[in-house]
């Protein structure tokens, strides 16, 4: 294990994900898969008419880096819109691959910069914003 990729904040983050953690009568659920590491993610989702975050469970069956960015969305998305939520991830996949900087709004997602020299990490740390925008996707459907 590198330590320098899996460093005490990014397990202390990892280990504080809620297990089975759902929501009760979520507007939309989804689960998303990563072929490369076989990480897998379900959310459970509950947005308002203008798109905000306003519900959130994330399940995790993932590294401990899937599992960090799961927890660093839990701590920070609810009331974020989601299109917000899809530019954080594009700024954080930009950052992963050293094409900008990791975005700042919560500085937790600073920890996850160590992972750019493993791209191989990358998917599993987008899986969990990937498994919310499905989650919303489905939400939207419904309504």
């Amino acid at each position: 294990m590198d330590s320098a990729l899996y460093n005490r904040d990014i397990l202390r983050l990892a280990t504080s994900l809620v297990a089975d953690h759902r929501l009760a009568e979520p507007d939309g659920s989804a689960e998303v898969r990563s072929p490369l590491c076989g990480s897998r993610i379900q959310a459970d989702v509950v947005t308002d008419a203008e798109g905000i975050l306003r519900g959130l469970a994330l399940r995790a069956n993932a590294c401990a880096l899937g599992q960090a960015s799961a927890a660093i969305l839990t701590h920070n998305a609810i009331g974020t819109a989601m299109t917000e939520v899809a530019k954080l991830r594009d700024g954080v996949a930009q950052a992963l691959q050293r094409k900008g900087d990791m975005p700042s709004c919560w500085p937790e997602l600073a920890l996850l910069a160590a992972a750019c020299d493993y791209p191989s990490r990358h998917a599993a740390i987008l899986l969990p914003f990937d498994a919310i925008l499905a989650a919303a996707a489905q939400a939207k459907e419904k309504s």
